[in-house]
């Protein structure tokens, strides 16, 4: 079980855009996350939140990179990701330490895709449609779980093509992207089916909207539900989940996994 703590360097993420621009802080939020237990920090210089615009490269780079270089002068603890869908990005933070790419876009550009498999870098293929601009439009589903799980095998399958090692693959739902709360609230319930694709699964449900539907807090008062997420995630399988909260969720994380290898909970895959 692996927790992944959230690093977002941009002035508008959902839940604490703009805390962490200044690169020193955010150095700073890097090093409690890894003192509370990360397992791997995820940097991202792009807000997607729904109806986000997009950032250029330039932006990004310029948000990200001296963080990145930060890190890698302090001989970081833990290894860090780079939460970016540009291919000129994910190449610059790989050769300035990043060790694994997390695209929120599946590898659906194939420049991206080739850097990735020229890198040889484990992957995070998430579940989206469209883009966090226009992503709401597009959360139309006849069976949200059946078409994810076919979307995200079409991914894999376009990265392999792409020459991407299959067992540096790890998959995400996609929780809030293209999704309303009550299909984020199915892909969550039904997470163990994800598990047939064969890959580990990680699960984002940090401060989404989803739990504000159902108790009606806003982005900063979510921990609680956040770690009702958590669990339910792991005792569905999941072996990754991303959150802002690292020691709370790490902790209900390494109970629920317990819980799993209890045998109390079965997985169906």
């Amino acid at each position: 079980m692996f927790v992944v703590g959230v690093l977002n360097v941009t002035p508008d993420s959902f839940s604490d855009g703009g805390r962490f621009l200044d690169p020193g802080a955010a150095v700073d939020h890097a090093l409690r996350l890894a003192s509370e237990g990360a397992d791997l920090i995820d940097v991202g210089g792009e807000s997607t939140r729904p109806g986000a615009p997009e950032v250029p490269e330039e932006e990004e780079l310029r948000r990200v990179i001296p963080v990145l270089s930060r890190l890698a002068r302090a001989r970081f603890p833990v290894p860090v990701s780079i939460d970016t869908s540009s291919a000129v990005v994910a190449r610059a933070a790989l050769d300035t330490g990043a060790a694994l790419v997390n695209d929120v876009r599946g590898l659906a550009d194939p420049a991206l895709a080739r850097v990735v498999a020229e890198a040889g870098t484990p992957v995070v293929l998430m579940h989206m449609r469209g883009t966090p601009r226009d992503m709401r439009e597009r959360a139309t589903y006849r069976d949200v779980v059946g078409e994810v799980r076919a979307e995200l095998s079409a991914a894999m399958a376009r990265a392999e093509g792409a020459g991407v090692q299959r067992e540096r693959i790890l998959l995400d739902p996609g929780i809030g992207f293209a999704k309303t709360a009550e299909q984020s609230m199915q892909v969550l319930a039904r997470l163990s089916e994800f598990l047939s694709l064969g890959r580990p699964i990680l699960v984002g449900p940090s401060r989404k909207s989803f739990i504000g539907a159902i108790t009606g807090a806003p982005p900063d008062e979510r921990l609680a539900g956040t770690l009702a997420a958590v669990t339910a995630a792991v005792l569905s399988g999941a072996a990754f989940v991303r959150v802002h909260d690292v020691a709370a969720s790490r902790q209900a994380a390494r109970v629920a996994a317990a819980l799993r290898a209890s045998g109390g909970f079965p997985v169906n895959a």
